[in-house]
């Protein structure tokens, strides 16, 4: 059944560069690219129906470049976004000039927060591979977008996802310094602010992966001043005994104020991975330089 599919999309893809190549007599028949157009998404549908997918993001491509040639830009950002998602199903990484192209489409329209997620696809791609130091450039380019559009919710997203990568790339001050971010801009909205002692979780763990008691225990005051609920919470209570067991440099103690903790909130696989990583500092009896 797919070999029929083939065919025909092989055809109607002969059909549509056929069209383009018919000069000026052809011309006066229709527009060649509007024709050539429908046939090339004709074509690409029948190569995603026989599951041949980076044929059918050739064509989506050139159907761009006809909508391009026929001022009908949005047409063009659609298309790509469309071959991007062919592609992807066969090389993930290949779908990213698409994603870019996509996106410049959608930025010259002014459509930003379309440009925004053509971005943030990118970038889930990349990770999706385990690119991961490629994919924080998209979701930076994604937040960006999505702040200047206004967009808080999509922001937050992508910042605590940038900030997250940063924490496991070892690099806690950016790390930190974006939960933070994310944290203030939520503590004051109704629908937000529940979030906000998980992110301060987050930020104080990274605080003591740095391996910096007097750190720690200045972030955790600022805290609570940043949201005057916090300390009445189990993830208060929770770094505030991982700092104490740090000060003591009781390396049971630490573990067992994590057991505690776990065993009445699950610790996701993220938080999990830095909390061993602050062990081993403590362990270790130093400060660890990794910044």
């Amino acid at each position: 059944m797919s070999d029929i599919h083939v065919r025909k999309a092989l055809d109607l893809k002969a059909k549509a560069e056929k069209k383009l190549k018919g000069g000026l007599f052809g011309s006066f028949f229709g527009n060649k690219y509007e024709d050539a157009a429908e046939l090339y998404e004709q074509a690409a549908n029948s190569f995603k129906l026989g599951k041949k997918w980076e044929e059918a993001a050739q064509c989506f491509d050139q159907l761009a470049e006809c909508h391009v040639k026929l001022e009908s830009i949005h047409e063009a950002a659609s298309a790509m976004s469309s071959a991007a998602g062919c592609v992807k199903k066969a090389d993930p990484k290949k779908a990213i000039p698409f994603y870019n192209k996509s996106a410049d489409y959608f930025c010259n329209l002014g459509r930003l927060g379309m440009a925004a997620k053509s971005y943030r696809e990118a970038a889930e791609q990349l990770e999706a591979v385990g690119a991961n130091v490629e994919s924080l450039d998209f979701y930076e380019k994604a937040a960006d977008l999505f702040e200047t559009e206004n967009q808080t919710s999509e922001t937050n997203k992508c910042k605590l996802k940038i900030a997250t990568m940063n924490a496991e790339l070892e690099k806690y001050n950016k790390a930190i310094k974006l939960f933070e971010d994310v944290a203030k801009k939520s503590v004051d909205n109704n629908l937000l602010k529940y979030s906000v002692k998980g992110y301060l979780l987050q930020a104080g763990i990274c605080h003591l992966c740095i391996g910096s008691l007097e750190g720690s225990k200045e972030a955790l005051e600022r805290y609570e001043d940043l949201d005057v609920t916090f300390s009445g919470t189990r993830e208060f209570k929770f770094i505030q005994d991982l700092i104490a067991a740090t000060e003591e440099g009781d390396v049971d103690q630490f573990t067992q104020v994590i057991g505690e903790f776990d065993s009445m909130t699950r610790l996701d696989a993220w938080k999990t991975k830095l909390l061993l990583r602050a062990k081993k500092i403590l362990e270790e009896g130093g400060e660890d330089d990794l910044t």
